[in-house]
This record gives structure tokens, sequence and C-alpha cells, in this order.
């Protein structure tokens, strides 16, 4: 009789509630606002011939890293983020390995890890759901040979300085450190610097530049700013010969034709992006304040969403929203996140109806907490 792998028969699987998202939705941080329509009207434009083709994905990597400012050898186009964690989970990890979490942080690092038979080691976050840097590099040990950081964290929205990042990765060369820059930019702050190679003066010296980090890895989406999550796109980067072993696991055609047509009109496309990023960041400073002022618990976010305590009516919660026609998620499963629920920020509509909503629903259910917890509890 044919049997699964034991490791894939222990696997817990993911399931994202996509059945029936009809309305607003808040849940699933994605672009309230779709593609740039420069993106749209490439789309519109391929033909038949292209979609005949198997795609090639090296002369679009060409373009994405002149972007990034690297060498194309440093990065690999990827099926969504997801699948460059899939393949650095394939490149890296044995049985019985180590990979090493913060918890509560995105479900697929745990996923595709124990999928190559290691073992997860997951480090719950500090206090205010803060990175637990001195935890984690404890845990670092000879058999440690993957350590994933959401940088900003899903989903808490919270963030890493930079000199953790790079002591964590320093602290671990036998390790691969994937810093997922999947909300990057409504933070702002990257780690690109740190693949970048040396730069050479005339005189053979080296710029003030920050020398590369060989175990240290990028990841970055579409699917968020740009508003492609349907085309499933992201990018890898890291040290070229590194880049080259993931590749070696990659399937050539991974990335499809029309996501690869369209990406270079995408990065042209930056004044659009950064229209809906500042409206994005305006919002979700709009958006915490109210939530202040409703005396509910919440997290300061660094990425376009914001996780808030309801407690235990969290079900109830996030039902009422869906009656008004607005999707959120509930994450009181994650660890830590107990009657957490999270709430996607978008347009100026879409924070105003979304405002209304959870006014209507607080009062409802009686959800606003005694004033003198809400001055001592509520980040504000």
């Amino acid at each position: 009789m044919l049997e699964a792998r034991d490791a894939i028969k222990n696997l817990r699987e993911y399931h994202p509630p996509l059945a029936g998202r009809t309305g607003l939705r808040l849940d699933f941080n994605e672009s309230t606002i779709g593609c740039s329509p420069r993106v749209l009207a490439r789309l519109r434009s391929l033909d038949a011939e292209l979609l005949a083709r198997y795609p090639e994905r090296e002369p679009v990597e060409k373009v994405a890293a002149g972007f990034l400012g690297l060498d194309p050898s440093q990065v690999l186009l990827t099926n969504g983020v997801d699948e460059a964690i899939h393949l650095l989970c394939s490149a890296y990890l044995d049985p019985g390995d180590e990979a090493l979490i913060a918890v509560p942080t995105f479900a697929m690092y745990a996923v595709f890890a124990q999928a190559e038979g290691a073992r997860v080691i997951e480090v719950p976050a500090s206090d205010n759901f803060e990175f637990p840097a001195q935890e984690v590099l404890a845990k670092i040990s000879s058999r440690t040979r993957l350590i994933a950081i959401a940088n900003p964290n899903n989903p808490t929205g919270t963030a890493v300085a930079k000199n953790i990042l790079i002591q964590i990765a320093q602290a671990a060369p036998q390790a691969a450190v994937l810093v997922d820059e999947a909300y990057f930019e409504f933070h702002g702050e990257t780690l690109i610097d740190h693949i970048r190679p040396d730069q050479m003066r005339i005189d053979g010296t080296l710029t003030g530049d920050p020398p590369p980090i060989e175990n240290l890895f990028i990841a970055r989406t579409f699917s968020k700013a740009y508003g492609l999550a349907g085309l499933r796109i992201g990018i890898l980067a890291g040290d070229p010969r590194q880049i080259a072993m993931v590749r070696r696991v990659a399937s050539p055609y991974s990335v499809n034709a029309a996501a690869l047509a369209i990406l270079p009109e995408a990065l042209e496309d930056q004044d659009y992006v950064a229209h809906y990023v500042a409206e994005v960041r305006s919002n979700r400073e709009r958006l915490q304040r109210e939530l202040g002022d409703l005396r509910l618990q919440y997290w300061p976010s660094h990425a376009n969403f914001v996780l808030v305590r309801i407690g235990s009516a969290h079900a109830e919660f996030v039902r009422a929203l869906r009656d008004r026609g607005i999707l959120v998620r509930d994450r009181s499963s994650d660890p830590g996140c107990d009657g957490c629920v999270r709430l996607t920020v978008g347009t100026n509509e879409n924070t105003h109806t979304l405002i209304n909503a959870l006014r209507e629903v607080v009062e409802q259910l009686g959800l606003r907490l005694p004033s003198e917890i809400a001055r001592n509890g509520v980040r504000v």
C-alpha cells in the first residue's frame, strides 16, 4: 500500500478561509484597489503566441535585479514568496535539522520546514509581540539550518531592528536566514544593502558599504502593494553562490508567462505604488487612532494591517462585520493571539467604511474596555 512519508502524514494542513469572499476584502492583506492601469493594459495586450510558449524567467530577473540594485545572479523570481520559502527548505534542510521561527508568524515557514522532515523550534514572542531576539539567539545550535523572520511580521505588524537581524545572521553562518520583506513598502526598511556586492573604488579599496552576508536571503512579493496576488510572483535575493544552489531545486517554469510579462511594467509604475502606499500608511494611523478611541487593545503596525484583541467575542465580531459586507481575519488560533482579529488597511473610502462599521459593532457587542484598562493596556 502506497503511503506518504511520515513527515507529510504528520503535517497539519493549512486551510486559508477563501470560500465565499464577497464584500470589502480586509482579511488577506491584499491591495484594495488592484494593480496599476498600466499593468492591466499590458495584461490585456498578451497574445496567443506568448501563452503558447514556456515562460522565460531570466530576462525579467535582470529587470528585477536592476530595480533592486543587485546582480542578476543574486535574484530568483518565484511563484510568490511561498515558493521561495519552499525552495529554501528544499535546498538547506535535511531530516532532523532544525528550523527556527518566532511565533506567531506566517504559517508556511513551519509547513515547508516540517515537510522536509526538519524539527521546527518555535520561540514565543515577548510582551506586546516584540521580537524575542535574545531567546532566538539562545536557541541557535549546530543543527540550526534555517531561520525565518517576517519583517514586518504577520499577523502582528511588529518590526525587527536591522542590527538584530544582522546579529542573528552572523550568529548562525551554517543556517539560511530568510528575512521575509513581504510588507516592505509599508515599512520602508530593508536589509537589501547587506546582500549587495562590495563596491570597489578605482584604487581597489572597498567603499563604506556593508560587506555582504552570505547566508542572508531577502524575499519580496508583488501580492500586497502592487496588487498582483492573483498572478503569484515574488523575489528571492541573496548571495550568488547560494542563489545558484536554490535555483537547482526550482522548476524553470514555475513563474507563469503573464506574470513575467507584466512585472517590468509594474516596476516602472512606481508612482502608482507610492500613491497607494502613502494612502495606506495614512489610513493605518487613522484606524489605530479610532481603535484607541473605541478602547480596543491593538498593536502599532508597520504593515498594511492592524491586529486588535477583541476577546471572547472574536467570532461574533467577525460575523457582525461580515453581515455589514466587510471581511476581516480571525487570528485567535495563532500562538499568543487568543481573541485577536486582523484588519487590513486600504484606501480612504475603505477605511471610512470600516470605521463606521467598527463603531456599530463595538456598540452592538459591548466591546469597549473599561477606561482604566484602556489607559494602561491600549497601544496608541
